[in-house]
This record gives structure tokens, sequence and C-alpha cells, in this order.
């Protein structure tokens, strides 16, 4: 049985006009989301904006999200931080707070060497909670290559990886030389990776667009292709500015337009110029 079958929702972090963290409407999002059938639910990511919250937002965000799912879905906590130490202590509060797992990020502020990122890793898998390894080059300076995967698998707690490379191969290549589960870390690879043989999607738009996406889930594990590529088509549009730095902010906008707003996001994210907006109106007509 897969610990992280399904689509795990990176959360967004509502704000409040005065851009106070919105903790009612944070719950009340999870809850949403977890009625529209989704399986898991990843706070404090890079869409939860975890660099823009101080230490005592952060862990009530976590907090907030583990006391809504109320153990109806897995909540698997991000762990980004300048430091082992810090990481470590993330990982420590999320176990604490009855969290399932973590979506670890490699060292981010500094090019290690293999032997640093292994250590890294060893030291939150000696917490003890389920990893999930997010390899994001884009972000970090760190890749994590399926020949480097090989040597995390065999830390115990080491149990999967959110692909993010944008190479789609790569999942063949992470089955032959690993036992760690794959999940797709892309919106706009999502299909591929599912068809690939991913059984599992850490997704933004899914904010936004919950019900679409268990739906193409669904069709994809199933392997209803046809099915899934109408539908694929129709969220592709939208679905591409997973992979842009506005991420956060375009997530944010989509939720505005369905009627659910959570806020701006946090400096130094600035908000979408008009024309960005029509963009992504436009897209999310297609839906």
């Amino acid at each position: 049985m897969k610990r992280f079958y399904g689509i795990y929702v990176a959360i967004v972090t509502p704000f409040t006009d005065s851009m106070k963290v919105d903790y009612d409407r944070l719950r009340e999002h999870a809850d949403w989301l977890i009625q529209n059938g989704v399986h898991g639910l990843v706070p404090v990511g890079s869409v939860g904006e975890y660099a823009a919250l101080d230490d005592e937002e952060r862990a009530k965000v976590v907090e907030t999200v583990v006391e809504a799912a109320a153990g109806r879905v897995p909540v698997v906590v991000g762990t980004g931080a300048p430091s082992t130490q810090k990481a470590v202590g993330w990982a420590e509060h999320a176990k604490r707070v009855g969290a399932s797992g973590i979506m670890a990020l490699p060292p981010i502020n500094y090019n290690p060497t293999r032997s640093e990122v292994i250590s890294f890793y060893q030291s939150l898998s000696d917490v003890g909670l389920p990893i999930i390894a997010y390899n994001n080059p884009f972000d970090t300076k760190v890749d994590l290559t399926p020949d480097l995967l090989a040597e995390l698998c065999k830390l115990e707690h080491v149990v999967a990886v959110k692909e993010f490379s944008g190479d789609i191969r790569r999942i063949h290549e992470i089955y032959e030389k690993t036992d760690l589960e794959v999940l797709a870390g892309a919106d706009d690879l999502a299909l591929e990776g599912l068809l690939a043989g991913a059984t599992g999607w850490i997704a933004g738009f899914t904010n936004s667009h919950p019900k679409e996406s268990v739906e193409l889930f669904d069709f994809a594990i199933n392997r209803k292709v046809s099915e899934a590529t109408q539908l694929y088509r129709r969220l592709l549009p939208l679905f591409r500015y997973d992979s842009t730095p506005r991420l956060v902010q375009s997530i944010k906008y989509a939720l505005e337009l369905v009627g659910r707003p959570v806020g701006r996001a946090r400096a130094p994210r600035l908000d979408l110029t008009n024309e960005e907006k029509e963009s992504i109106e436009k897209a999310s007509q297609c839906i």
C-alpha cells in the first residue's frame, strides 16, 4: 500500500486585508478541499509562503491544518529552512502535532556537497516521520537526481520524492534505481507523470479546482486516457502557471475567480499586473 497515494494539495496560506494570517479562512479552505475529495494536505510549502511567515505563524498554520483535517486525510508538512537545525525543528513540531509526514527540500541557501545532502536528510530521517524528498532544482541549488535518490532511499524514513525537474523520463529511472514512491510535482506535467507511473501528485491549482483535479487523477490512475486528456487540455492553460515564479499569486487569484478569496501574497511577492490577471481569467474560462 502506498503511503502517499492521491492528490496532496500544497495549500495556500490566506491573509487578511491587513496581511495577517487568516486562520479561520485557512480552516475553512482545508475543510472545503477535503469535502471535494483531495487525498492529503501540505501546509507551509512554497505555495504556502513558508518563507514569509514568522515562526509563531508557521507553527500555528501547521496546527490549524492538522486540526482542520481531523484525521480525515493525512497532513504532510513542509520543512524548508536555511539550516539543518531549523528544518529538523519543523519536522519535530510536525511530529508533535500529529502530522503524517514531511515534505523536505534539500539545503536551500547554498550549493551543498553530495555528502552534505545525504547528511541533511539523515538528520530529518532521525525524527521518525515519513519523508517526501522535494526535488526542485529551479529554486534550490540541488538536483535530486535518480542516482542521488538511490542513496537517499537507503535512509529509513525517506520513502517518496516529489519530482519537479520537468524531465518526465526521470520517473522511470527513479523506479529502476530506488524503491521510492513518486509524486508528480508540477501541475502542467501531472497527467504525464501519472501515466508514467507516479502514484501521487502534489498539486497547486487544486486549491482552486479540487473537483476537476480529483476527476483528472481518477481518470489517469484508471488509465482512462481519452477522458483524462480531454479534461487535462482544458486545465492546462491554468496549470501552466504552476511552473512559473508567479505561481502563488496566480493560485490566489484563481481562488478569487471561483469565489473563494484568500487575500494577497506577502512581500516580496508583488500583486499580479492587469495583463497577468486577464491572462489567468482567460485560462480559467477554459475549465
